[in-house]
């Protein structure tokens, strides 16, 4: 079997849309939350968002390309392409049947189902775009990295709502791991601040009402926590064999080991509150990875800032840990850069990687009351300096799908 490495790392976040930017506010613990302005949400419940700013898509791609990818594409794309860059990987130098494009949306173009709706309603059926569709549909952020780089190998969409970038990294994983081809761009994206969403979302009682105070708003495991902030981006990694990226000297900025997935089996949107399904994924993870549990370094936590969910992987993490549970720091990147449903586990695995390169775990912040269940050391406010050598990425979404990737740093 292969081992599999990452060779390549690109994002577009409410953060930034650079890696060091990213990673530079991240660790400063700076919040991306920020008041929604693209549409009026004078009668909304929630008027905050970790919203993507300084993204010209048009000034990216040219106009005409622009107007034919939903948000979504767009930020899967640019954040697909500067992954390639960072690779440096060419073209003209690999088998491209060998190349595949695991990337996904929990959502899909719904900016671009709305506007086509109101077009439909308002000027009748022979106005509706014939772009709608496959603008629309979930697994063309997949197809438009395929289609610009040529890849032809595998190409799929994992679709697990907010576990999708961690799926579609797994996934990869395995396909290389198992000779199935030699590169593979993964992970996730998403665009869904929308009315309909923010209305949906508001009125499940999900999201965060701080609406006075954005920066406060993304709590995870704060005892005064109210709900999550629905977030966007896309982030991309480019995973390589390991026999590959030696054949072209290529920088290595970290090894995939393992991946874990599995269903709660338990609600539509609700996590099982005694964490077993999250339980589950880890344990898979780390027996693929081959790995002790205290082996693990540090954990970074789907942690969306809901109060079922947060206890319930807290849960999980004491039931596969034990006392070790106590000992292991846990960060949320959500509290930053909000929950950006598909788009997070990519972010997340991205800032893990970067946690292990540098040696420093991002803070969990707005840690100002406690928990008598969520009583984990989370790395409260300010970033810590830590000897890493094995992360864990936690990603858990709708309908009880999880999935969970270890990463180590890499040695020959």
């Amino acid at each position: 079997m292969e081992r599999v490495v990452i060779t390549g790392m690109g994002l577009i976040s409410p953060l930034g849309n650079t890696i060091e930017q990213f990673w530079d506010r991240l660790v400063s613990g700076e919040s991306g939350i920020s008041p929604i302005t693209s549409f009026d949400t004078s009668n909304f419940k929630t008027k905050i968002a970790g919203i993507v700013h300084d993204f010209d898509a048009e000034a990216r791609f040219g106009r005409k390309e622009a107007r034919r990818m939903d948000r979504f594409s767009q930020f899967a794309l640019a954040a697909a392409e500067d992954a390639w860059i960072h690779s440096g990987l060419q073209l003209d130098k690999i088998d491209k049947e060998r190349l595949g494009v695991y990337v996904g949306s929990g959502v899909g173009g719904i900016q671009t189902l709305m506007e086509q709706g109101s077009v439909l309603k308002d000027r009748g059926p022979d106005r509706v775009s014939p772009t709608l569709i496959p603008m629309l549909i979930s697994n063309m952020a997949a197809a438009m990295i395929s289609i610009k780089l040529g890849a032809l190998g595998p190409t799929m969409s994992p679709v697990t709502a907010c576990s999708i970038g961690n799926t579609a990294i797994g996934e990869a994983f395995r396909l290389i791991r198992y000779g199935g081809a030699d590169i593979v761009i993964a992970g996730g994206s998403e665009a869904a601040i929308t009315e309909i969403s923010l209305a949906s979302f508001g009125n499940a009682t999900s999201l965060s009402t701080r609406n006075e105070e954005p920066i406060r708003a993304s709590r995870p495991f704060d005892g005064e926590r109210d709900g999550f902030v629905i977030g966007e981006g896309g982030g991309i990694v480019i995973l390589e064999s390991l026999s590959h990226a030696q054949r072209r000297n290529a920088k290595i900025h970290g090894e995939v080991i393992g991946y874990g997935a599995s269903s709660d089996a338990y609600h539509m949107v609700a996590t099982h509150p005694e964490g077993i399904g999250a339980y589950q994924a880890m344990k898979l993870a780390l027996n693929e990875a081959k790995i002790q549990p205290e082996e693990v370094d540090v954990i970074s936590a789907h942690a969306t800032s809901t109060v079922v969910g947060d206890r319930s992987e807290t849960l999980a993490i004491k039931k596969l840990f034990g006392d070790q549970a106590y000992q292991i720091p846990v960060t949320a990147n959500k509290s930053m850069t909000g929950h950006a449903l598909g788009a997070a586990g990519g972010l997340e695995a991205i800032a893990l990687i970067k946690s292990i390169q540098e040696g420093i775990i991002p803070p969990t912040i707005n840690q100002e009351v406690k928990d008598s269940i969520c009583d984990l050391d989370y790395v409260p406010n300010i970033a810590r300096k830590s000897d890493l050598t094995i992360g864990m990425s936690n990603s858990f979404g709708f309908g009880g799908h999880n999935a969970v990737i270890v990463i180590r740093k890499f040695e020959d």
